[in-house]
């Protein structure tokens, strides 16, 4: 396989979203097939996926295309500053906490301070990494749809790509997240 061939064939792929933001990298030395790191605030335009070639190859083409697609999906998907309805009332509750708390007012305090806590509680349960995880895997089959792939193809590939992956990396088992993407794919119904 050649590497730079690959990563054409990877790069034509991907949605245009994906070409915009993600750049392929080869990394040899790494112990996993494919990594990325969530981007910081100031890269993002530039998020790199990581893979390890001598491990890439020995995956079915298919299986290939799967675990790249989710990665693309999984990190088009990662929003660094987002502001919806959530954190507009996580901001307006945490002004109003803070003026009650000023003002020592004890009713208002509570009130405001139950109010952040929901908000809170909503978008920490919003940025939930497995969550995100689980989306991009059914992102990632409807990218497949419209690249050829039928949806069962497409779930039998990811499945199998990621059944393959402690095999590949010297790893023991299989991550908890990744069994719930598993039995998430195998309930899926898209």
């Amino acid at each position: 396989m050649s590497i730079g061939k690959e990563i054409n064939r990877l790069q034509d792929l991907m949605p245009a979203s994906g070409r915009m933001l993600c750049r392929i990298v080869s990394k040899p030395q790494q112990s996993k097939t494919i990594t990325t790191f969530s981007p910081l605030p100031w890269q993002s335009k530039n998020r790199i996926i990581y893979i390890n070639f001598d491990l890439w190859k020995r995956l079915s083409l298919p299986e290939r295309d799967l675990l790249l697609l989710y990665t693309v999906a999984f990190l088009v998907k990662v929003k660094l500053v987002k502001f919806d309805v959530y954190q507009g009332v996580a901001l307006a509750t945490l002004l109003g906490f803070s003026l009650e708390l000023i003002q020592q007012n004890i009713v208002g305090t509570a009130l405001f301070g139950s109010f952040l806590f929901i908000a809170g509680n909503k978008i920490w349960k919003q940025n939930l990494i497995v969550e995100k995880e689980l989306n991009a895997d059914e992102e990632a089959i409807k990218i497949a749809l419209t690249r050829g792939y039928s949806t069962i193809e497409a779930k039998e590939a990811l499945l199998n790509a990621i059944e393959s992956l402690p095999a590949l990396e010297s790893r023991q088992t299989l991550s908890v997240t990744e069994l719930l993407r598993i039995k998430n794919l195998k309930k899926l119904k898209i």
